[in-house]
């Protein structure tokens, strides 16, 4: 039972602590957090370790492609309201960063844990989980990450039969395919702004109909469930029809759904929504994004987006016109290297915007946004582009390795 721990094994504290020495190497030696390879150290004295370090834990997983950090921090403040929490705040979603993150909650009452797409069968088999959040699926690194159906179809198989409840967006047919297969399910009515993945029926292959916020295949039925919460505008509504005001420092109606979405979470565990909602506000960034830090003399807002769906999100929430923008892209292992998915971005929602280009791949985003109209500069680095960004706060947007060359540059 979840706060009953047992110690563990010899093996297994040895393997916890060659991974906490492997992990001190690895910061000393300036490479990181250290929790990567400290979890594979860890792993591979002891294969079983995950399932040992979470079996005194309620866990809840956190997946999809765009959101599931954000959302693992929030639903984790939340779960503060009953107990002790340990959480991979950083983003090492994979069994090794998972596996380090939980060997430092042995006191801990839940476990909330982001996990990466392609891993979540594995992680949900090994730490029985008692609560799974499925937020969205769109196309994300498409030279490693499978195609969207193939994913929810493995998605849909490792749930059948899962004991764990599973929270889910309904707005997602995807997400809904995914889901479907799970005997308990609470469904969410979270929104989906990008729709290009999510066309054609999961099911059958039908085109999909989009009667206002509703979907339904014409050829087989499948069709949006009822949700039992939804965001409606700035307010979260529970199973009961009672609305509880959404109050973030987090920007962008995409937040607000990942709030939904946690709430029903935190109430699954006992956390009434007033109680969950009123903690999540203390969250002003999550991992550096959202942040607002000073360099040269001028203010840039950092923020994080990774794929089409996600820069549709971002550029929603940025300020207007004639608001400077820095865009950052690069194409390492971690990012994807191929960089195809620029073209799905609709960039001529920046039209008005003073537009600097930088990263690894500036010359890539230079070509679309020729394409797209759009005037811009192409700089070699950030303190370039800052300093020729016209008057104002920046909003400085990156995708993944990008976003870290960024944070480190300037100072956060």
């Amino acid at each position: 039972m979840a706060g009953n721990t047992e110690p563990l094994s010899p093996r297994a504290k040895l393997a916890v602590t060659a991974g906490k020495a492997a992990a001190a190497v690895s910061r000393a030696a300036g490479r990181g957090s250290g929790s990567v390879i400290g979890g594979r150290v860890a792993l591979k004295l002891d294969p079983d370790l995950l399932a040992r370090l979470a079996s005194h834990l309620d866990v809840v997983l956190v997946s999809a492609t765009n959101g599931k950090t954000t959302t693992t921090r929030l639903i984790a403040e939340a779960l503060r309201a009953s107990g002790p929490v340990v959480s991979n705040a950083l983003g090492a979603n994979m069994p090794a960063g998972i596996t380090s993150a939980l060997s430092g909650g042995s006191d801990a009452k839940f476990g909330v844990i982001e996990v990466d797409e392609k891993y979540l069968a594995g992680v949900a088999r090994d730490v029985t989980p008692k609560a799974i959040a499925l937020l969205n699926l769109s196309r994300d690194q498409l030279d490693r990450a499978a195609e969207t159906r193939m994913l929810a179809e493995r998605w849909r198989e490792g749930l059948s039969g899962a004991k764990a409840t599973v929270i889910a967006n309904c707005d997602d047919p995807l997400i809904v395919w995914a889901a479907s297969s799970s005997p308990n399910v609470i469904w969410v009515a979270a929104g989906q702004e990008w729709k290009d993945d999510a066309w054609s029926c999961p099911s059958c292959g039908g085109v999909l109909q989009r009667p206002g916020d509703d979907w339904v295949c014409g050829d087989c039925g499948f069709r949006r469930p009822v949700p039992s919460w939804a965001l409606n505008g700035d307010y979260v509504l529970d199973p009961h029809g009672s609305a509880w005001p959404i109050r973030l420092q987090l920007p962008g109606r995409a937040n607000k759904a990942n709030a939904t979405t946690s709430a029903a979470v935190a109430a699954h565990f006992g956390v009434p929504p007033q109680v969950a909602l009123e903690r999540m506000y203390k969250v002003q960034a999550v991992a550096g994004r959202y942040d607002v830090v000073g360099f040269q003399g001028r203010e840039l807002r950092l923020l994080l987006a990774k794929n089409p769906a996600g820069w549709l999100e971002t550029f929603s929430l940025i300020d207007p016109p004639p608001t400077p923008v820095i865009l950052s892209v690069n194409a390492r292992s971690a990012d994807g290297t191929d960089t195809s998915w620029l073209w799905d971005v609709d960039y001529t929602r920046l039209t008005g915007h003073p537009i600097v280009v930088i990263g690894d791949r500036r010359l890539d985003l230079a070509v679309r946004l020729e394409v797209a109209g759009q005037d811009f500069q192409v700089c070699e680095s950030v303190d370039e582009a800052v300093r020729l960004a016209p008057p104002g706060r920046i909003e400085a947007i990156a995708n993944y390795t990008a976003f870290q060359d960024l944070r480190r540059r300037v100072g956060n």
